[in-house]
């Protein structure tokens, strides 16, 4: 008997979740963006979003919440209804490090989501305010190690992957420089730009508009290879410091719990428009790589990001304030 309810609860369950896929989306849609309007992410989401309104014929509002380096907005999609209408378009980098860098977390970036689709990859822009007087990566170790602690780097959030590609070339040259917090990159860079700090990593999708009208100078970018619409940029490995590779791999998750389908229907529209053309050569000009898989693929990726950055986060010795 107890066999038989099993199936039967088991059937409905797979009943519900299929008639589910088949009328969803029928209301709107949220996406949201765990940082400040104008970064990598927020780019993305206000690209991607239109075209999915026009596919399935309903609104897609795109809204920023942000605080704590990505938490606060990854938080509110993780206690979301998980029905597909409110989604989470973040940097996976800060929700994989985010738990080794706070002391407690709202929310488990393993458990607590339904990974949809990597959507994208975005090396990060070494660059500095075009006052520092450094025209090469080499250049600029030279310059921070003639003036130790001087240097301010800002970053888009303590733990994020932009701050730990700051710490990693730190580590491996021997410079020191001041980390400054921001709430996402695009007020990291508005920053530097401004003359109050000096130096940053950060995703070229939202730098490299700044680096091209010479409001930066960029100086290298953290890819393995050079990127084919900034070819004057030579990566970080070739300019002397071989192996580093880091960026900004962005994903789209919605709650834990959502229905399979719903998912699966969702993977294979974004998927189908980020491999349009006009989306490709879109993020391609501004250095920025499509990446869509399957929701599997990107749940392993967070998995092993977290595992891999634990690593580098206890020996930094990096902790939230």
């Amino acid at each position: 008997m107890r066999s038989l309810r099993t199936m039967l609860v088991a059937a409905i369950a797979a009943f519900a979740g299929a008639a589910g896929a088949q009328t969803y989306p029928n209301k709107p849609i949220r996406i949201i963006v765990p940082f400040t309007a104008g970064g990598t992410s927020d780019i993305l989401a206000r690209a991607l979003g239109p075209h999915i309104s026009a596919a399935w014929g309903q609104p897609v509002i795109v809204e920023n919440r942000t605080g704590a380096n990505g938490n606060v907005g990854a938080d509110f999609v993780a206690k979301s209804a998980p029905d597909g209408y409110t989604m989470l378009l973040s940097d996976v980098g800060a929700l994989a490090i985010n738990p080794s860098v706070y002391a407690s977390m709202p929310f488990d970036p393993v458990k607590d989501f339904s990974p949809i689709v990597m959507v994208s990859y975005s090396p990060h822009v070494l660059a500095v305010h075009p006052s520092v007087p450094v025209s090469s990566v080499q250049e600029l170790i030279a310059y921070a190690k003639a003036n130790p602690g001087k240097m301010n780097f800002a970053n888009s959030g303590t733990g994020g992957a932009p701050h730990l590609a700051g710490v990693e070339f730190a580590a491996r040259t021997g410079v020191q420089w001041t980390y400054i917090p921001y709430k996402g990159g695009s007020a990291a860079v508005i920053d530097v730009i401004a003359g109050n700090a000096n130096v940053l990593f950060n995703g070229m999708l939202a730098t490299y508009p700044s680096v091209k009208g010479g409001r930066l100078k960029g100086l290298a970018v953290s890819s393995a290879q050079r990127v084919p619409s900034a070819p004057e940029l030579p990566t970080v490995a070739e300019s002397g410091l071989p192996g580093f590779v880091t960026g900004s791999y962005q994903g789209l998750l919605a709650a834990a719990g959502t229905p399979r389908d719903i998912v699966a229907k969702l993977n294979a529209e974004f998927t189908r428009i980020l491999n349009t053309a006009e989306m490709k050569e879109m993020l391609a000009k501004q250095g920025t790589e499509v990446r869509a898989g399957t929701p599997e693929a990107l749940g392993t990726f967070i998995a092993e990001e977290k595992t891999r950055w634990a690593k580098v986060v206890r020996e930094a010795g990096i902790k939230a304030e």
